[in-house]
C-alpha cells in the first residue's frame, strides 16, 4: 500500500506542476492577484507529494520489499542500512526521483522565501519552476517508474553496485543534485524576468543568494564526488576529466561567472545581458550534465543509465528548456538598456576580466567534453580526450586568473587605481616568491608545480591582504579594529575566505607533480621506499563483511624506523554481484598521503600493489571545504538575503562586493 501510495503520489505532484505552471502564468499575464496567488500553495503542495513519494521509495529499500524491481536490483537484506538508504539514489530511477525532490524543493524554497520580491516576478518564476517539474515528473511515469512491480517477488536482491557501497555516496549525489538543480532557481528568476522585461538591480539582488546556494552545494558535491573517487576506484586519482566528471564541472564554472557578474549588475547595473545569459546557460549545462549521464552516449563509472529511449526523452526536455529560454533571450536582449558605466581599471573591470577568463576555461572543458561524442556521431571514429589537452589549454588561461584575483579585490568600484592595488600587494607577490623558492628547494623540479605553489601562496595571501587592511589600515586602536571588524559585512569576509580557498586548492594541485608513484609485488615484513616513508606488509588475512568477503593486508608505514601509521587495503568481494572491488589504505601525515591499493596474490606469497605519495593532497579537498565557507559566510549576510543591510557600529573602507 505504501508503494502505492508514492506511486499515486508522483501522478499528483504533476498535476500540481501544471497548475503551478498555468493558473500563476495566466494570472500575471491578466495582473490578477488570485491567480498570481495560487503559485506558492501549489510550489508547497508539490514539493509535499515528491516527498512522500521519495519517502515510500525509501521505505521499500530500508524494507527490502522485494516486491519492487526497483529493490531487487539494487538492494539486498545483508547490506548495510546506510547503504539501504544511499540505495535509492544509487540507481537511475532513484536518482531522477531525487534530482525531481530537489527541483520542488527549489520550487518550495521560493514560495517560502519571497516575501520581497514582486508578485509578479515570484508568479512567473514558479511558473516557470512548475513547468520543470512537470517535464521530469512526466519523464520519470513514463520512462523510469521506479514503483513497478514484479510478481512473484524473489526472496533476495541483486544487491547495490559496489562500487557505490561507500559513506561518500551518502553524500556526493545530494549535494551535487542541490547544486545541479539549485541553479534551476537562477534560471527560473532569468526567464520571468525576459517574460517580464523588467531586469534591474532589484533582480540581481534577488538572484545572488540563490547562486550562492547553488554554488556552494555544487562546490560540496564536486569536492566530496573527487575525494570519493580518489579512495574508492582504487586508482589514487582525484580527477580524470571523465565526460561524467566534466559535466559537474561545467556549470560550476558558469556559476562563478554568474556569482561575479551578478555582484557589477547588483552594485553598477551593468552588465544586465551577460548575466541573464550566465543565469539561462549555468542550468542549462546542469541540463546538458543530466543527459550525458542518463541518455546512454557515455560509458562511465560515473553514468546512470544507457537507455536511448529515455536520453531521447530528456534531450527533448533539454532543447525545449534551452532553446526556448535562449529564444526569448535573443528577443528580448536588445532592449536591455546598458546600465551604469565604469572605468576599464575598476573592480567591475577585474570582474569582466575574471568572466572572460571563466567562459574560456568553460568553453574549453564543454568542447573537450562533447568534441569526441559528436565526432562519433558523425563519423563513428573514437577518440579520447583527456588530462593533456584539458592540462595544455586550462593552465594558461586559470594562472593568469589566479593572479588578478587579489588585485581586482584591491580595485575600487567605478575607478580604480592600479599602481595602489598592485602596492597593497607587495607583502603578497613577495611570499609568493619565496613560498616558491621553498617548494623549490624542498622538492624540486617540475618547474610548473614551484610556478604554480608560488602563485597558490600569494593568491591566499592577496586574499586575506584586502581582509586585513580594511580591518588594520590605520586604525589607531585594538577598539578602532573592532568597531571596524563589526562593521565589516560577512560578504567581504566570505570573498576573501573564497578565493583563500582557491589558492589552497591551487597548491594541493600543484603538489601533484611532486608525488611518487610505484607499482610492486610486495613480499610479507619487506619494507619498500615511498617518497621519504617505507612501506610493508605485516600481514594478509581473509576477513567476513555483512554483504561481501574480502582479503586484506595489514601495512605499516615507517620513516627512519619508526612505524608512523598502520593501513588495511582490501581486495573486496560482492558474491550477490559477482564483482569486485578495491579498498584503498590510506593515511594523512601532515598535509600528503601515503596510499595503497592491492591487488593480484601470487603463488610465491607477493601481492600486487599500488603506491603512492603524495605530498600536500589533501589541500584540494581543504580549499573546497574553505571555499563552500566562504560562500556560505557571504550568503549569512543579510545584505544577500533580503536585500537590506543592517545598521554598522562603523563604516568599512570600502564598499564590499
Amino acid at each position: 500500500m505504501i508503494v502505492e501510495t508514492g506511486h499515486y503520489a508522483l501522478v499528483l505532484a504533476l498535476a500540481l506542476a501544471l497548475a503551478q505552471f498555468a493558473i500563476p502564468f495566466a494570472g500575471a499575464r491578466l495582473n490578477d492577484t488570485a491567480l498570481m496567488g495560487v503559485a506558492r500553495p501549489a510550489a508547497l503542495a508539490q514539493f509535499f507529494f515528491v516527498a512522500l513519494s521519495y519517502g515510500a521509495l525509501t521505505y521499500a529499500h530500508v524494507t527490502s520489499d522485494f516486491s519492487l524491481l526497483n529493490v531487487i536490483e539494487n538492494s539486498h537484506s545483508l547490506k548495510p542500512f546506510i547503504y539501504k538508504i544511499s540505495g535509492v539514489w544509487g540507481n537511475h530511477e532513484g536518482s531522477m526521483l531525487l534530482w525531481v525532490l530537489v527541483l520542488s524543493l527549489c520550487g518550495a524554497l521560493i514560495a517560502l522565501f519571497s516575501a520581497s520580491m514582486s508578485e509578479r516576478l515570484r508568479a512567473d518564476a514558479l511558473a516557470v519552476q512548475g513547468l520543470l517539474g512537470a517535464a521530469f515528473l512526466l519523464f520519470i511515469l513514463l520512462t523510469s517508474n521506479p514503483f513497478a512491480r514484479v510478481a512473484p517477488a524473489p526472496w533476495e536482491g541483486r544487491d547495490l553496485n559496489p562500487i557505490l557501497q561507500d559513506p561518500g555516496l551518502a553524500i556526493h549525489p545530494p549535494l551535487l543534485y542541490v547544486g545541479y538543480v539549485g541553479f534551476s532557481i537562477v534560471f527560473s528568476f532569468a526567464a520571468a524576468a525576459l517574460i517580464g522585461g523588467r531586469i534591474d538591480a532589484a533582480w540581481a539582488r534577488v538572484v545572488r543568494p540563490w547562486t550562492l546556494f547553488a554554488w556552494t552545494a555544487l562546490t560540496l558535491g564536486i569536492a566530496m564526488g573527487s575525494y570519493w573517487a580518489y579512495y574508492t576506484l582504487g586508482w589514487g586519482g582525484f580527477w580524470f576529466w571523465d565526460p561524467v566528471e566534466n559535466a559537474s564541472l561545467m556549470p560550476w564554472i558558469a556559476g562563478t561567472a554568474l556569482l561575479h557578474s551578478a555582484a557589477v549588475m547588483e552594485k553598477r547595473e551593468a552588465l544586465k545581458v551577460w548575466t541573464i545569459f550566465l543565469s539561462i546557460l549555468a542550468f542549462s549545462l546542469s541540463l546538458l550534465g543530466t543527459f550525458l549521464v542518463r541518455s546512454g552516449v557515455l560509458t562511465s563509472v560515473h553514468a546512470f543509465a544507457s537507455d536511448p529511449d529515455r536520453g531521447v526523452f530528456i534531450l527533448a526536455i533539454l532543447v525545449f528548456f534551452i532553446g526556448g529560454a535562449l529564444a526569448l533571450f535573443a528577443a528580448r536582449a536588445a532592449s536591455l538598456p546598458i546600465g551604469g558605466l565604469f572605468a576599464p581599471i575598476s573592480r567591475e573591470g577585474a570582474l569582466v576580466v575574471n568572466n572572460l577568463l571563466l567562459s574560456a576555461c568553460c568553453a574549453t572543458v564543454v568542447i573537450g567534453t562533447l568534441y569526441p561524442l559528436a565526432l562519433e556521431a558523425l563519423t563513428g571514429e573514437k577518440i579520447s580526450v583527456g588530462a593533456p589537452f584539458f592540462n595544455t589549454v586550462l593552465i594558461p588561461i586559470f594562472l593568469p586568473l589566479a593572479l588578478l584575483m587579489p588585485i581586482g579585490q584591491m580595485l575600487a568600484w567605478k575607478r580604480g587605481d592600479l599602481k595602489a592595488a598592485l602596492q597593497r600587494l607587495r607583502v603578497a607577490f613577495l611570499v609568493g616568491v619565496l613560498a616558491a623558492a621553498a617548494l623549490g628547494a624542498s622538492y624540486g623540479a617540475p618547474f610548473l608545480s614551484v610556478a604554480t605553489g608560488g602563485i597558490a601562496v600569494y593568491l591566499v595571501v592577496g586574499a586575506l591582504s584586502d581582509l586585513a587592511l580594511r580591518v588594520f589600515a590605520r586604525a589607531s586602536s585594538a577598539r578602532a579594529v573592532f568597531a571596524r571588524l563589526r562593521g565589516l559585512p560577512l560578504s567581504v569576509f566570505g570573498t576573501s575566505v573564497a578565493h583563500a580557498g582557491v589558492g589552497l586548492a591551487l597548491l594541493g594541485l600543484a603538489a601533484t607533480g611532486w608525488g611518487v608513484e610505484t607499482i610492486v609485488a610486495m613480499k610479507p615484513l619487506t619494507f619498500y621506499d615511498i617518497g621519504p616513508y617505507q612501506i610493508g606488509i605485516e600481514s594478509i588475512s581473509p576477513r567476513q563483511g555483512p554483504n561481501y568477503a574480502e582479503t586484506y593486508a595489514v601495512m605499516a608505514v615507517r620513516k627512519d624506523g619508526a612505524t608512523l601509521a598502520k593501513i588495511e587495503p582490501a581486495k573486496r568481494f560482492y558474491p550477490a554481484r559477482r564483482m569486485a572491488r578495491t579498498e584503498a589504505g590510506i593515511v594523512t601525515l601532515g598535509l600528503g598521503q601515503v596510499y595503497a591499493a592491492i591487488g593480484e596474490s601470487h603463488e610465491d606469497g607477493t601481492i600486487d600493489a599500488r603506491l603512492y605519495w603524495k605530498p600536500l593532497v589533501t589541500l584540494i579537498w581543504i580549499g573546497a571545504l574553505v571555499m563552500a565557507f566562504g560562500g556560505a559566510l557571504s550568503l549569512a549576510d543579510r545584505r544577500l538575503r533580503i536585500g537590506a543591510a543592517r545598521r554598522a557600529p562603523a563604516p568599512a573602507l570600502e564598499p564590499a562586493e
